[in-house]
């Protein structure tokens, strides 16, 4: 293919200006897979009329795993949970200072950050929509603080647009919107859009232009005191006789517009990335502790699960105790609540219909890989004045995230120095854990000439290289959605399966939670019904 560009058409100019005015198409693509939908939550299930006693065998100590097993427990079934790993929680993850990281292949990382520091590879923000997740944290004393998704003075980059060099967020986000508005106030101006706007409208439409715009009383978006006020000034506001601004320089119409960048813009406007956004305080897995602290008594960790097979009357699990020289056990029980995640449950030798052994094998999990990068300084905040918020590139690493918590605090800080998905995160997976950090830090030094002298240490964590999950979360096809998603989320005889898979929220904790509600309550209705 040829290295020119084709030309911008009004109708490709009109989509943007619509994805940008509500992001409704963004919106209908992601929810058509899964991805972005508000939620249904109504509050906590009511279980009432359980026969006391009725056993039930949990697989995961995830959020779905732990959360099943305490509403399950509060309406009196008794209640056990089979955990892989040594620790609960699943993808609700934090690596702090002296953590290890062992991955397939052999690869061993040590976690060398200071205290205080840590990254998230798993979840790292909570939006204000999702409102089963933020119910729990609440009822289980999980402390909050607002995550900071939206920052206009970091950086957007693209390797193929202005020379290949940063420009800052609100830089280009105000002559995007600025060229749009004089586009569309000349549109109507020549009367391009009598057959959408009216004689009596058209008034008020170029008034509001030139209003959210900051265009000059001629319509136009053009270098001065208005556009400098969006975008910034080429010398700031000051005090004393040289305190006058110096307006900035627009970017090229033609550059703003054919490089793409305005997907960096939609992108916040998405259902998912809104304001506001949440985390918790001192990292995410302590949403992981405070669900533990629940039902810690009910878990029992090391458990290699090899067998899930039942009958009318109850469910046997096969299982290899890690903590006593992988001595196989059986757990037997009445029902199975199942959050074991696919790619490693599709292994397994699970005794289920035809049509759930399908569903469960019809679920690619994406491919995703963070890097967590600590740097000596958080020069971010004290040479580049970005506080929070996340700086996008073409590039592999997609995006870097500053930290919203620990703002002007001194020495070392983490960022999330790359965060990837589909064919980068392959690339990346490929490589050792050191290979992926020299590479984010190689590709990071193209926003942040900063990286190479600052830096400290990092870790690369590949989601599928986890032998625990073999993926990131689940990839719904509309048409696997269509034909296994009905399956996937029914019982199948005394076994009912719960995470993120299981829901319209896929990639999300909410998404677990909300699975983990539906799978107790048809378990619930299934038991206390006498079958």
């Amino acid at each position: 293919m040829g290295s020119e560009r084709p030309a911008t058409t009004r109708r490709q100019m009109l989509t943007r200006i619509g994805i940008l005015a509500g992001s409704a198409g963004l919106y209908q693509a992601m929810t058509s897979m899964g991805h972005a939908m508000g939620t249904d939550f109504r509050g906590a299930p009511e279980l009432k009329g359980a026969r006391k006693g009725t056993r039930v065998i949990v697989l995961g100590a995830g959020l779905a795993g732990m959360l099943a097993a305490y509403e399950l427990r509060k309406a009196g079934y008794s209640v056990k949970i089979l955990e892989y790993q040594n620790r609960a929680g699943g993808r609700n993850i934090t690596l702090r200072g002296g953590d290890t990281v062992t991955e397939l292949g052999g690869h061993t990382q040590k976690v060398g950050f200071a205290p205080g520091n840590y990254i998230n590879p798993g979840p790292w923000r909570i939006p204000y929509h999702h409102q089963a997740l933020l119910h729990y944290c609440n009822a289980f004393g999980v402390a909050l603080e607002p995550f900071i998704e939206l920052n206009h003075n970091t950086w957007l980059h693209s390797t193929k647009a202005f020379g290949g060099k940063p420009v800052r967020y609100r830089e280009y986000a105000s002559d995007f919107f600025g060229y749009t508005a004089e586009l569309l106030s000349k549109a109507i101006n020549q009367h391009k859009l009598d057959d959408v706007v009216s004689a009596e409208e058209q008034k008020h439409v170029l008034e509001s232009m030139r209003g959210w715009a900051g265009l000059t009383d001629t319509n136009a978006w053009a270098k001065g005191d208005r556009s400098s006020l969006r975008r910034g000034f080429e010398k700031p506001q000051g005090g004393g006789p040289d305190g006058a601004p110096v307006p900035s320089d627009l970017l090229p119409r033609g550059e703003v517009m054919a490089s793409g960048m305005w997907r960096n813009i939609a992108f916040h406007e998405r259902l998912d990335m809104q304001t506001t956004m949440f985390q918790p305080v001192g990292g995410m897995d302590n949403i992981g502790k405070g669900f533990a602290r629940q039902v810690q008594d009910l878990i029992t960790l090391n458990c290699k699960v090899s067998a899930i097979h039942q009958d009318d009357h109850g469910v046997k699990v096969t299982y290899a105790d890690m903590a006593h020289g992988g001595a196989m056990k059986t757990e037997e029980a009445e029902f199975c609540v199942c959050t074991i995640p696919l790619p490693v449950l599709s292994q397994l030798d699970v005794q289920v219909s035809g049509k759930m052994k399908e569903a469960i094998s019809a679920v690619p999990y994406a491919s995703s890989v963070k890097l967590g990068l600590e740097f000596r300084r958080r020069f971010w905040e004290q040479d580049d004045r970005i506080y929070g918020g996340v700086s996008f590139t073409d590039q592999p690493i997609s995006q870097i995230s500053y930290p919203s918590a620990g703002i002007f605090t001194k020495g070392p800080g983490v960022l999330l120095g790359g965060y990837m998905f589909g064919p980068a995160a392959y690339d990346f997976a490929g490589m050792t854990p050191q290979e992926r950090v020299e590479e984010g830090i190689r590709q990071g030094l193209k926003i942040h000439p900063q990286y190479r002298k600052e830096f400290l240490n990092g870790v690369g964590f590949a989601w599928s290289r986890m032998p625990w999950t073999l993926g990131c979360c689940s990839m719904w096809s509309e048409q696997a959605r269509k034909q296994h998603y009905g399956t996937l989320t029914s019982m199948d005889n005394r076994i009912v399966l719960a995470g993120e898979h299981a829901s319209y929220v896929g990639c999300w904790q909410e998404g677990a939670v909300l699975s983990s509600l539906a799978a107790i309550t048809a378990l619930h209705k299934r038991a206390a019904g006498g079958a």
